[in-house]
């Protein structure tokens, strides 16, 4: 049984892409795909961090490396989709992780922080899919989109966060049944408030007590915030044979909060 259920997680063989793979839950399921056999690689616009990333996991004896990308820049998108061409025969997994938030009610957002928010956390998921699906085409695979709790329910002064999140979760869904047909199973995972530099930010931006907050952060059934880890193994199973059957579909990972 054990052996069965190494081989329902196993990556072996598998080429993943991952954004915002530099730190957080990116870097923390660029780390577990290696652990799993695949083949990462790892965009984000921090060339340093990425980088870092990318060799601790070769360090580890695994396969990994860094390039670097902005989502929201289709040029950019591009270039990593020509990149990737020239050197894997195909693209069996893409992780659409990267995502910024601002925490301002509508009528406090400038127009800039809205444009940064949408763009990076929505539009980014929408120009890299565009340019990698074609070779996830060829033999199929599986994409998972990064939502959030926030996706399901509103948020107090998060309306960008919110719109974006919200937006993710149908855009899986639209691209679930565009792509089902090539045997591309595409999912949301909707993490709850997650112990990284993302959520520390919040906060800052709010004007609270760090600690505070990630003590009311902890407020929810399991008694703990989500770490990258839990993160990282939800979006393990749903890029693996053990969820062949799941498509257009977001898995809540919030230890019960929204509960």
């Amino acid at each position: 049984m054990e052996n069965l259920i190494k081989e329902m997680l196993s990556l072996e063989g598998k080429v993943a892409v991952i954004t915002g793979g530099s730190a957080g839950i990116g870097a923390a399921t660029a780390q577990l795909f290696a652990n799993m056999g695949a083949d990462v690689v790892i965009l984000d616009i921090n060339g340093n961090q990425g980088e870092k990333i990318a060799s601790q996991i070769r360090e580890d004896g695994f396969k990994a490396r860094f390039l670097s990308c902005d989502v929201t820049c289709e040029a950019d998108c591009i270039n990593i989709a020509n990149t990737l061409k020239s050197e894997y025969s195909q693209i069996n997994i893409l992780f659409n992780n990267a995502g910024v938030i601002v925490r301002k009610s509508v009528t406090h957002l400038a127009e800039p922080e809205w444009d940064a928010v949408i763009d990076v956390s929505l539009k980014g998921v929408y120009l890299l899919s565009k340019h990698l699906i074609p070779q996830i085409k060829k033999g199929g695979g599986a994409i998972v989109n990064t939502g959030s709790g926030w996706s399901l329910k509103g948020g107090d002064n998060a309306a960008a966060y919110c719109a974006a999140k919200a937006g993710v979760l149908n855009l899986t869904r639209a691209m679930a049944i565009d792509y089902g047909k090539y045997n591309i199973r595409v999912n949301c995972v909707c993490p709850g408030d997650t112990d990284t530099a993302l959520l520390r930010s919040e906060a800052r931006q709010l004007g609270e007590d760090e600690t505070e907050f990630l003590k009311d952060a902890s407020n929810r059934p399991l008694g703990r915030m989500g770490t990258p880890d839990d993160i990282a193994k939800s979006v393990l199973f749903l890029v693996s044979p053990m969820s062949d059957w799941v498509s257009g579909t977001s898995l809540l990972v919030d230890g019960g909060g929204m509960a």
